[in-house]
C-alpha cells in the first residue's frame, strides 16, 4: 500500500464494513482503512461502484469485499454482516455512512412522504445497522463504530437561494434531513452509553459541505460561495472525513465514546 499521513493504531488485522461506499465519503473512508491494514466490506444499494471501489483497494495491496446490501432492509444488513463475517471474519469496526440528503424544501412545504423516506434512510437506517452489528461487538467485548451526521444536525439551515440547487448543505436543507440528522446523533450517544460496559464504542462525525459527485457538477463560483461559507475558505475533502472517522475507529481514540466529532471547517463550533 502506498504511504499515508497518518496511522491510527489498532486498525491492522481488523474487519470493517463501511455501508454507504459508493459515495465519495464512504469510497474515501474504505480506502483509508484497508490503507491501514483493515479488511473492509463494502456496502451499498447499488453494486456498479463496489466492484470497482473492491478492485482499487487490492490493486493498491488491501483486502476487501462488495456487498449489495440497502440499510433500510433488516434482512440484507444481516446477509451483509454474515457474508463479512464468512469471508473476512467477525465484525469489528462499522462505519454507517450511508443517507440520503434529499432536496431542500421549507418546512411548511414538505411532503409527509418525503419526511418519512429522509427519517428512514438517515434515522432508522443507522438503528438497523446497530442492532445488527453491535450484538456482536458487545459479546466479544471488542469493536468501534463511527455515524456520520452533519452540520445540519448541529444547527438549523436556512434557506439561501445561491446555493439551493448545488448543495443543501452549503446553506439550506430538508427539515427531515435535519431532523434526521440530529435525531442521530442523540441515538449515537445512547448506543455509546449502553456499549460502554463492554469496552465497545460509539461516536459520530458531522460533517460541513464535501466535495463530492453532486458538488462536482455545480458551477466554480457556486462552489467557490460554498467554501466562503466556512471559515477555512474551503469545501472538504472526502479524505478529511475518512481520516476523522479512521481516527475514531481506531485504538487512538480508545478513551473517547459518545462524542461528535465537527468536521466543517469551523462552520459550526460548539
Amino acid at each position: 500500500m502506498g504511504d499515508v499521513d497518518a496511522r491510527f493504531p489498532g486498525l491492522a488485522g481488523r474487519v470493517a464494513v463501511v455501508t454507504g461506499a459508493s459515495g465519495a465519503i464512504g469510497q474515501a473512508t474504505a480506502r483509508m482503512l484497508a490503507r491501514q491494514g483493515a479488511a473492509v466490506a463494502v456496502s451499498a444499494r447499488r453494486g456498479a461502484e463496489l466492484g470497482g471501489l473492491a478492485k482499487a483497494i487490492g490493486d493498491e495491496g488491501g483486502q476487501a469485499l462488495a456487498v449489495v446490501a440497502d440499510v433500510t432492509d433488516r434482512q440484507a444488513l444481516v446477509r451483509l454482516r454474515e457474508e463479512a463475517e464468512r469471508q473476512l471474519g467477525p465484525v469489528d469496526l462499522v462505519a454507517a455512512v450511508a443517507g440520503g440528503l434529499g432536496e431542500p424544501v421549507a418546512l411548511l412545504e414538505l411532503a409527509p412522504q418525503a419526511w418519512r423516506d429522509a427519517i428512514e434512510v438517515n434515522l432508522t437506517s443507522v438503528f438497523e445497522t446497530m442492532q445488527v452489528f453491535l450484538p456482536g461487538m458487545v459479546e466479544r467485548r471488542r469493536g468501534a463504530m463511527v455515524t456520520v451526521s452533519s452540520t445540519a444536525g448541529r444547527q438549523a439551515a436556512t434557506m439561501v437561494a445561491a446555493v439551493r440547487p448545488a448543495n443543501p448543505q452549503g446553506g439550506s436543507a430538508s427539515p427531515a434531513y435535519v431532523a434526521a440528522k440530529a435525531g442521530l446523533l442523540a441515538l449515537t450517544r445512547q448506543a455509546a452509553a449502553e456499549a460502554a460496559p463492554s469496552g465497545v464504542r460509539v461516536n459520530a462525525v458531522a460533517p460541513g459541505a464535501v466535495l463530492n459527485e453532486r458538488m462536482a457538477r455545480a458551477p466554480a463560483e457556486v462552489l467557490a460561495q460554498i467554501g466562503r461559507y466556512h471559515p477555512l475558505g474551503r469545501i472538504g475533502e472526502p479524505d478529511d472525513v475518512a481520516r476523522a472517522i479512521a481516527f475514531l475507529l481506531s485504538d487512538a481514540a480508545g478513551w473517547i465514546t459518545g462524542a461528535t466529532l465537527d468536521i466543517n471547517g469551523g462552520r459550526v463550533m460548539v
